[in-house]
């Protein structure tokens, strides 16, 4: 009996019965089986979860799904890695739930595509750095890490409509940056080229528009142009007995803008260079009809590139030539055979897609690349720096050099002699002095160019310098550089923060070695360090004050809170780890008991405490000046100053009211300035004594009531 027809209402059914209808096309039974049961535990997990758009968010997985089956013929465990890859991210389910349901493998994926969200950094750009990180180390296990993640992306960036323009742009800048070069990167040209168009249309939509008008006005001329230069091509190659396949190709918008941004040329300009793509049977062909064409018309000098012998990094091959045809207009030509082509467009994705027909050199160059990407990463300590290392080994553009025994060398463009010598080998690198450049002498920031035969002098005396960053480009010689700046400044630390601290337990009449092992181990772990050589390093690096630290060591008890009767401003102050120093507030941010603070070690003034958002404060910190982390005892008492900006409606009787109100809370004005004042309003900047924050937000709220009152805050700086 057959079974009755599903009724579809919902626009997640008819996406899922578009998805199993493709996967069917490929797929074995019982793995389709497997889909839908991952399509209905998708859809109850994201029950209640809604897109910006209103839709079901179920809708987003089906149609990441849907492109990697449609587009690539992504295997079972891919396909249901997509439909299931948010639900770790956005629901409560665990990775083991799926590892139980669906198998390890599909668990790792999903794992891999997603983000990390609870991460102690900084900054919110650090956690998408953290998480890229965590996405490439999970590719170099399973490439179809990666291609969900395009897809996902590639989804998203279809539907930004209702984002915000703020986050679009910022949507579409980090697809820029990231994940268009990441499929130029893997050979996925079809992609790319939407993701750069998606990304163009949402972060320059008036620039998208007007050369999309420009595309379509200039079509017209270019089609009679355009036949011309085919049917002369097809023709020739008939005549030399060439069964070729002729593609006119036309240029994306985002690629016009990139050249018209980068050359500094009009709309006509670029557009004006006509493209034909010459499709063959064999590499033999492929440099017959090369041939054929340059017969036909004349070559332009220094414009030809053989990508057949000289494969790019992503796998791509082509011949790319420049000739001069009819009418005098430029005429860029590929030549490639129909395997060059599949690999061309879809890249890693031919693996799935023609995996019966080509062989998986696409995919073994992928893994190849990140496998030495990610060692190149080793000594990497921030994921910004990793980030940053991600961007220049994305950069598309590569020259090839010699080494005087013949071997290439394959360099970005862009790259320095200094590059090259960290290609050859690190140690080849940090001991580099100059190079050889077709037998001439060049220094090591010296750019390289395609066929230069380059040669690296080394000496074993020298050793990397700051100054290289700014000239290397290739992630491993930067990653090299500063690991060895890194940890040489770590030494240099160490070494300087062993004498500090011993130089200031002297003048206590102690050492180190006179502190029992397990005395010292509690007070290091007290202090929050792990070891000995850590604490020389924050002492050596200036994040930490010998003099502290030694009194600290020095205590008997654990505790170290000592009040101290001295201070700048008179008024007795407690703050943590500070006994025996003179203290003062500094006078710019004027902290209180509950504020943030931070101490700046000032020789004249001792320790000088300022409030952590304070300018000066800031500014000292990017000058490096000598700060300690900083924060109030719970026994402090007393009376401390803080700045009030009022702006008060100009009628008799208002200063009244106002000290009034401060002296019926217990405070004290201790000084009151009229800065600025016109015919209803005058601004003061009054300054009155508290015992902290609490007691500071009550007056406020007091003053806040008074209808003399119409604005008021605390200065900041």
């Amino acid at each position: 009996m057959a079974e009755p027809a599903l009724q579809l209402h919902r626009p997640q059914d008819h996406l899922a019965e578009n998805l199993l209808t493709v996967v069917a096309g490929y797929l074995e039974p019982r793995q389709v089986a497997m889909v839908r049961q991952a399509i209905d535990f998708a859809d109850a997990a994201h029950a209640d979860q809604f897109r910006l758009s209103g839709e079901p968010y179920i809708c987003h997985p089906l149609e990441v799904a849907l492109i990697l089956a449609e587009q690539m013929r992504m295997d079972c465990a891919g396909i249901v890695a997509a439909v299931l890859h948010d639900v770790i991210e956005d629901t409560p389910v665990t990775k083991a739930q799926l590892a139980e349901l669906f198998g390890g493998e599909v668990a790792e994926l999903v794992d891999g595509v997603t983000k990390l969200t609870q991460l102690d950094c900084k900054s919110k750009q650090e956690v998408q750095a953290e998480s890229l990180r965590k996405m490439i180390l999970a590719m170099a296990k399973d490439l179809r890490v990666i291609l969900v993640k395009l897809a996902d992306r590639l989804h998203n960036m279809r539907t930004l409509g209702p984002m915000a323009p703020p986050r679009r742009r910022r949507f579409a800048r980090e697809t820029l940056d990231i994940y268009a070069p990441l499929a130029n990167r893997l050979g996925m040209h079809r992609i790319r080229l939407e993701l750069e168009e998606l990304a163009m249309k949402a972060m320059y939509p008036m620039r998208y528009r007007v050369l999309r008008q420009a595309v379509r006005r200039a079509r017209g001329n270019r089609r009679e142009v355009i036949g011309t230069i085919e049917a002369s091509f097809r023709q020739r190659l008939m005549e030399a007995g060439l069964d070729c396949e002729i593609q006119g190709r036309e240029k994306h918008i985002f690629s016009i803008y990139k050249k018209m941004c980068t050359k500094g040329l009009s709309f006509n300009q670029v557009y004006d260079v006509y493209a034909v793509r010459i499709i063959t049977d064999g590499v033999d062909a492929c440099y017959r009809a090369l041939g054929v064409v340059h017969n036909l018309y004349k070559p332009v000098p220094g414009r030809f590139k053989d990508y057949i012998a000289l494969p790019k990094d992503n796998g791509y091959q082509s011949l790319h030539t420049v000739v001069v045809g009819p009418y005098g207009v430029p005429v860029e030509v590929q030549i490639r055979t129909r395997d060059m082509h599949r690999i061309a467009e879809n890249g890693i994705a031919a693996h799935w897609l023609y995996k019966k027909e080509i062989d998986d050199s696409a995919k073994a160059r992928a893994y190849a690349w990140i496998k030495e990407f990610i060692e190149h990463q080793q000594g990497e300590r921030g994921s910004l720096e990793f980030l940053d290392n991600l961007k220049v080994d994305l950069f598309p553009t590569e020259i090839y050099v010699f080494t005087p025994q013949g071997d290439i060398v394959k360099l970005p463009y862009g790259a320095t002699a200094l590059d090259f010598a960290y290609a050859v080998h690190t140690e080849v690198g940090n001991t580099c002095v100059a190079a050889r450049i077709d037998g001439q002498l060049a220094p090591l920031h010296t750019l390289l160019a395609n066929g230069q035969t380059v040669e690296a002098v080394t000496q074993e005396w020298a050793r990397p310098n700051p100054s290289w960053l700014n000239y290397v480009v290739t992630a491993k010689a930067r990653t090299a550089i500063r690991s060895y700046l890194r940890n040489l400044k770590t030494r240099e630390a160490v070494a300087l923060g062993r004498r500090m601290l011993e130089a200031e337990l002297e003048k206590l009449g102690l050492s180190l070695e006179r502190i029992p092992s397990q005395q010292l181990q509690a007070k290091l772990q007290a202090i929050g360090c792990k070891d000995l050589p850590s604490l020389f390093e924050e002492i050596g690096l200036g994040n930490r004050m010998a003099l502290l630290v030694a009194r600290q060591l020095a205590a008997d008890g654990e505790g170290v809170d000592v009040a101290l009767e001295e201070s700048g401003t008179g008024t007795p102050l407690v703050i943590k780890g500070t006994e025996g120093m003179v203290v003062s507030l500094a006078r710019c941010c004027r902290p209180i008991p509950g504020d943030a603070i931070i101490g700046f070690f000032n020789p004249g003034k001792g320790l000088v405490v300022h409030r952590s958002g304070c300018k000066n404060a800031l500014e000292f910190r990017k000058k490096q000046v000598t700060w300690v982390p900083a924060e109030w005892d719970r026994r402090v008492d007393g009376e401390f100053p803080v700045d009030l900006r009022v702006v008060l409606l100009d009628r008799r009787g208002t200063l009244a009211r106002v000290a009034a109100t401060i002296a019926d809370e217990g405070a004290n004005i201790e000084n009151f300035q009229i800065t600025q004042q016109d015919s209803h309003t005058s601004t003061d900047l009054i300054t009155l004594t508290v015992r902290d924050r609490v007691h500071l937000a009550r007056i406020i709220r007091r003053l806040r009531k008074l209808p003399v009152v119409l604005r008021i805050q605390r200065t900041r700086s």
